[in-house]
């Protein structure tokens, strides 16, 4: 693919401009910096080799994990034989060293290079991926960044990546998506080609009672860390150990609901930030979310699957804790019942556990979402990125964006280089959680505040890939 093609169906930011090197000379580093690699790779997935990409160490490990001590000192090398870059999805890096294609570092071409070192504010589950059509092909990875202020707990850490997979290329998704494929070769247009699951659910908050667009793709498979239930990955853990499950949706167009099954969890932190703990044994996962989930293992051997239940569908994918002995019993990658919508049920109840300093806005924002299946066209404040207007803050400024959802499907809405926190569910002011990506079921309203401390032109988009790729992004801008 060249490299127009590959911005344009990526939807990658504006015309290439230089870039301000912001690193540290690599001479000047504490240490070695770790190495992670964009490369191709074999996985199975339903019996059939898959060729994937991915982000691996040097010893073949996926994935990174670094100390918030030693902030971010990381090589990204790209061995594949396409231009790509990595964006580090929940760290606030100075700009320059985000990651989105041009904004305003260039595309990394095969065989180059690039050094990052920026402190890392927020430890937590993050993770990273490519900001263009080569997340769908797998090209993401967990990225936890680990608090030396928790070196000793006495918990085991459970690490997993979600993602849904296709034998087709995303170019041949989004055309069918766009109506440039023929519908029989679609992957699935919602409310056409999805035995019904189009319109799966209405939306009746708020009094309204219409129709709910939910899934846009039928996959071939849904991953957990690169493997469905048929095979799933089996972590054992100690008879009354305390596992921390660290939860990725690096799915692009999937959402999930995660079930505990019989092991009531408690949920400790959202997006890598903290949250007073909320019990439970169900809870909502968007796309680009994380959830750090608690449990507490019994004292009887046994195993214990954690599922994902894919939001409007039967379909799932989990993967299982199991103490030695325990009897790892067959899991269906099918339930027997579609899970629900995604909501704001839980958003409801989250509370930071370091909430933002109470402070009036200085600047209010609305921003409101639209688009529909007809067309696959998606925008903010009623443009596509080709035409966006940016988002105006200025730095030490408190902002609040208000989010209205006018289209029927939801939007996970993420924000590069900042962290929210979410203030208002349809004008209901309370003290929510502090994230970077947020839950927009469709007609309702959202209201986030940040604090515009990290200057720079900032990437403000919708986390279903397909959505963004087709308009809707937009940036959060610094102005003097």
């Amino acid at each position: 693919m060249s490299r127009r093609q590959f911005l344009a169906s990526a939807a990658a930011i504006g015309a290439a401009s230089a870039v301000q090197s912001l690193i540290i000379p690599p001479a000047a580093w504490a240490a070695a910096p770790k190495i992670i690699r964009a490369d191709t790779r074999v996985i199975e997935v339903a019996g059939r080799a898959a060729n994937v990409l991915g982000l691996v160490q040097p010893d073949g490990t996926h994935g990174l994990t670094v100390s918030a001590a030693d902030g971010f000192q990381v090589r990204l090398e790209n061995a594949l034989a396409a231009p790509t870059l990595i964006h580090w999805h929940g760290l606030t890096p100075p700009f320059g060293q985000d990651g989105v294609p041009d904004l305003p570092q260039p595309l990394l071409q095969p065989g180059q290079s690039y050094d990052y070192n920026f402190p890392i504010a927020t430890p937590g589950t993050h993770w990273m991926h490519a900001h263009t059509l080569q997340e769908q092909q797998l090209l993401a990875a967990p990225l936890i960044v680990t608090d030396p202020a928790e070196d000793g707990a006495d918990e085991q850490p459970v690490v997993v990546l979600l993602h849904d997979f296709s034998f087709k290329t995303p170019e041949e998704l989004l055309a069918g998506l766009t109506g440039s494929a023929p519908a029989s070769d679609n992957g699935g247009m919602a409310g056409h080609a999805m035995s019904g699951m189009g319109t799966q659910g209405m939306s009746t908050e708020r009094g309204m009672a219409m129709p709910m667009d939910v899934n846009d793709i039928e996959y071939d498979a849904y991953l957990s860390n690169d493997r469905t239930l048929d095979d799933p990955q089996v972590f054992t853990v100690e008879r009354n150990g305390t596992v921390r499950l660290r939860l990725i949706n690096g799915a692009t167009a999937t959402a999930f609901w995660i079930d505990t099954g019989t092991l009531e969890g408690e949920v400790i932190a959202v997006d890598g930030n903290p949250v007073v703990p909320l019990r439970g044994s169900g809870f909502p996962l968007a796309m680009g979310q994380r959830i750090d989930i608690r449990l507490s293992i019994p004292g009887d051997k046994g195993a214990w699957p954690i599922l994902a239940l894919r939001e409007g569908g039967v379909q799932r994918t989990g993967f299982v804790l199991a103490t030695m002995g325990g009897e790892v019993k067959r899991i269906a990658s099918a339930g027997d019942r579609a899970g629900p919508p995604l909501d704001l049920s839980f958003e409801t109840r989250l509370a930071a556990a370091k909430p933002l300093a109470e402070r009036i806005a200085d600047i209010h924002e609305p921003v409101e979402l639209g688009g529909a299946m007809q067309g696959y066209s998606w925008t903010l404040n009623g443009r596509t990125w080709s035409n966006h207007q940016p988002i105006p803050v200025k730095k030490g400024g408190r902002v609040e964006l208000t989010m209205r959802n006018a289209s029927m499907m939801g939007h996970p809405m993420h924000l590069h280089g900042h962290h929210f926190q979410v203030v208002a569910i349809d004008g209901r002011r309370f003290a929510g959680a502090v994230r970077d990506t947020v839950w927009m079921p469709p007609m309702r309203e959202v209201t986030v505040a940040f604090d515009a401390v990290n200057p720079g032109t900032w990437a403000f988009h919708c986390h279903h890939l397909y959505h963004m790729a087709t308009g809707m992004m937009t940036v959060v801008d610094y102005i003097a």
